[in-house]
């Protein structure tokens, strides 16, 4: 019926059937809206299901330049959180007895792969499933941790990266010559406990003899271990210090810096998160790089590859970071020179 006749025709209606005309005319109109609002959602709702779904486990809260690395890295291969993917957060709020029951609760929501970084995340994490696939972002030294069978076939349904660089121990004893040339004695703080320690050690002690570098060793199995350990650093007269990779010291970085500024100790750290918690400077793998490079493991397992298949890489980018504000602290210069080399240096 065109315009002109449908005039007509309400024209020759009485008022109240031209009344229930028009509310059908509306009814219908509202009927199409919500057909249209219906297929939009159920639109939604099958995109939503069809989303890839990533679990993110954590030792500390909130953000991170580790967690904002990855997740730029997800952004550069067209994984956009909440457009393109979904990203399931949990944190452990610094307390590792969370890690299984936070690692339960992310295969109970069915995401299709979950990162993480510390070694008791993975294990707990390995525990809760064998089905879906995990990416470490910076292990320390995977084998030895028993997180995958070996370096070139982890096997299973764990893989990743791997911080695990011993060869830096040696650089980061050289750089420190290097900035305080008149420091001979040098105490070493280190978890025994750890096999990466052990191996870092003896890296150590190999480039302290040509540097003619006298090395004491400073053990700590636990944090009450810490100040007992700054003190005897004190009373042996030691010009500076080397803080070797572990688990312990790394939980209890801002305690470390500042134990080590409190008693004027030149210190030189395995990574960044020491000299951002106050510490002097630190040279190792540059572990957000890691994180950047996680996102590429997630990318290949989510279209199809299997964890187990997939090498655990070492770290490619080293960074060499200073505190100004920590050198002022200290009572120490830090010469110009080494500042031109310092990939960061913080004010």
């Amino acid at each position: 019926m065109d315009k002109i006749s449908w005039t007509r025709f309400l024209g020759s209606c009485s008022d109240n059937l031209k009344s229930k005309i028009q509310n059908l005319k509306w009814a219908g109109f509202l009927l199409i809206l919500l057909l249209l609002a219906g297929s939009v959602g159920m639109a939604e709702a099958q995109q939503a299901k069809n989303m890839p779904r990533v679990g993110y486990l954590a030792l500390r809260s909130g953000p991170s330049s580790h967690r904002d690395a990855f997740v730029q890295g997800l952004r550069d291969l067209g994984y956009v959180a909440g457009q393109t993917a979904a990203i399931e957060y949990r944190y452990a709020d610094g307390i590792p007895e969370r890690f299984p029951a936070l690692a339960a609760e992310l295969v109970k929501l069915n995401v299709d792969v979950i990162v993480t970084a510390s070694a008791a995340a993975v294990l707990a994490l390995k525990e809760a499933t064998r089905a879906v696939p995990i990416v470490f972002g910076a292990a320390s030294d995977p084998v030895a941790a028993n997180l995958v069978g070996s370096l070139k076939r982890p096997g299973g349904n764990i893989t990743g990266l791997s911080s695990f660089a011993p060869e830096a121990a040696g650089k980061r004893l050289g750089l420190f010559k290097e900035i305080f040339s008149k420091v001979s004695r040098v105490a070493v703080l280190s978890d025994p406990t750890t096999i990466l320690n052990t191996v870092e050690w003896t890296e150590t002690q190999a480039a302290a003899r040509p540097l003619g570098v006298d090395l004491f060793l400073l053990e700590v199995r636990r944090p009450n271990d810490l100040q007992p350990a700054f003190d005897s650093a004190v009373k042996e007269r030691a010009g500076g210090l080397v803080v070797l990779t572990n688990p312990l010291t790394n939980n209890q970085r801002a305690r470390v810096a500042e134990l080590a500024v409190k008693r004027a100790l030149p210190a030189i750290y395995n990574d960044r998160d020491f000299v951002e918690a106050g510490g002097l400077m630190s040279y190792g793998p540059e572990l957000n790089d890691l994180y950047r490079r996680a996102a590429g493991y997630v990318d290949k397992i989510l279209k199809g590859a299997k964890a187990g298949d997939l090498t655990v890489e070492p770290p490619a980018k080293f960074e060499f970071i200073v505190n100004l504000k920590a050198a002022k602290q200290i009572g120490v210069a830090i010469p110009p020179e080494m500042l031109k080399r310092a990939d960061q240096v913080m004010q």
